[in-house]
């Protein structure tokens, strides 16, 4: 039987891959990943996938190892990653209220033995409410945003905080499926994406 490792310690990228059929290993990459304001979105996504992907799939050839890294990209371009503290946290969501941005996640698939090397991005549109200042810590002050991709996760207490979204939701949660089963597919692995209706409104 094909072994397939997840190449992430992300519970969201677990609950999806496990809602998919799929049975996998977790092996979280030692990637070091670093954004790049200069390049396109979605290559910097790819890229990090990749890298992260790799990482794993170099101790284990044999196997399909998946990789994904999600990057939130503000109106005026900024790449944002997780926050490192309450306060920066903060100070992305303040950035994002009012505002558009664009939630990206590149996806890796890989299988070093025959030199297999699938790897691609989908992006997501999400219009935040102009909310105030206490709302942002009432937020911040749960916790939730300081281990999301711009500071906020829209399935686990930021719904209230978004106007609309118009894309796949489970590319916002960290796992755009439609795309993985397409790539597991090619390796001989059957898998379904997982359709999840969003808690915000979509256009």
């Amino acid at each position: 039987m094909q072994r397939i490792i997840l190449a992430s310690q992300s519970p969201r990228r677990r609950e999806l891959l496990a809602a998919m059929g799929v049975d996998f290993d977790v092996i979280p990459s030692q990637f070091d990943e670093h954004l790049d304001d200069s390049r396109q979105t979605d290559e910097v996504a790819k890229e990090l996938a990749l890298g992260k992907a790799l990482d794993v799939a170099r101790t284990y050839p044999d196997a399909i190892v998946i990789g994904s890294d999600t990057i939130v990209t503000t109106a005026d371009g900024k790449q944002l990653e997780k926050p490192h503290d309450a306060d920066e946290a903060h100070a992305m969501l303040e950035g994002l209220a009012g505002q558009t941005n664009i939630v990206t996640t590149g996806l890796a698939v890989l299988r070093l033995s025959d030199n297999t090397q699938l790897v691609g991005a989908d992006s997501v549109s999400v219009l935040f409410k102009p909310y105030d200042e206490k709302t942002v810590a009432e937020y911040v002050a749960t916790g939730d945003p300081l281990d999301k991709a711009g500071g906020y996760g829209i399935q686990s207490g930021a719904a209230p905080l978004v106007e609309n979204m118009s894309g796949n939701y489970d590319t916002v949660i960290g796992l755009p499926t439609h795309l993985l089963a397409d790539y597991l597919e090619q390796l001989g692995v059957q898998a379904k994406p997982v359709n999840i209706t969003p808690p915000v409104p979509t256009k």
